[in-house]
């Protein structure tokens, strides 16, 4: 059994959460979707393992809903978190963060982020999906900035409905191959991280030539 053999990761067990759910299971995964990012405490939550197994146990009929609901409604939880994230920057970020010097929530971390989007521009929102913790901090780090909401809203979208839809269906195809599936559910955040890397390396490696030739420029 596919349930009993693949191995957990993080502080929550996704596999046990999703499964102890009963009928319940996608609104819970929905739930901790919207709260990664809603309400900022996405570094205390499985994540990209936690859609994975969504997949995972949607195949063998733990969560009872079929694909064609499941993937828009993680997508709808996850692109909702993101715009509250937002709000939470635009409106009260500046004060939550700029009185702690180190930490998770602190200048260091949104400094952090903001770099994130410096290099990337709004294909940041997009991107930061993709990334354990980042994805937390890019929602505020954009109301913070000078990001307009509705550009906001049309990459949140793009990168919810593609994270979900890919997560989510990679579990699913994963788990006709158990061997294979395993290995994914245990490396899978480096494993989209390194799908990351490779996408964003053409636009890094331009940007550094172009920093080099403005510098001799100088």
């Amino acid at each position: 059994m596919i349930l009993e053999a693949l191995p957990t990761t993080g502080v929550l067990d996704p596999q046990a959460v999703i499964a102890g759910a009963g009928v319940w299971g996608l609104a819970v995964v929905c739930a901790i979707v919207f709260a990664e990012t809603g309400l900022l405490i996405g570094f205390f939550l499985p994540g990209d393992t936690l859609l994975f197994f969504t997949g995972v146990l949607a195949l063998s009929g733990v969560i009872s809903q079929p694909l064609w609901i499941v993937v828009p409604a993680i997508a709808l939880s996850a692109a909702l978190g993101d715009q509250l994230g937002y709000v939470i920057g635009h409106r009260s970020g500046p004060r939550v963060f700029e009185r702690r010097e180190s930490g998770l929530f602190s200048r260091k971390s949104v400094t952090r982020t903001q770099g994130f989007f410096d290099r990337f521009g709004p294909a940041a929102v997009t991107v930061a999906r993709f990334v354990p913790v980042v994805r937390t901090f890019a929602p505020v780090a954009a109301g913070i900035g000078t990001m307009p909401r509705r550009l906001f809203t049309m990459f949140n979208l793009v990168g919810a409905s593609v994270w979900s839809t890919a997560i989510v269906l990679l579990g699913y195809g994963l788990a006709h191959i158990p061997g294979v599936a395993e290995f994914a559910a245990r490396y899978i955040d480096f494993i989209l991280i390194g799908i990351v890397v490779v996408s964003i390396s053409p636009v890094l490696v331009k940007g550094l030539i172009g920093h080099q030739r403005a510098s001799r420029v100088r």
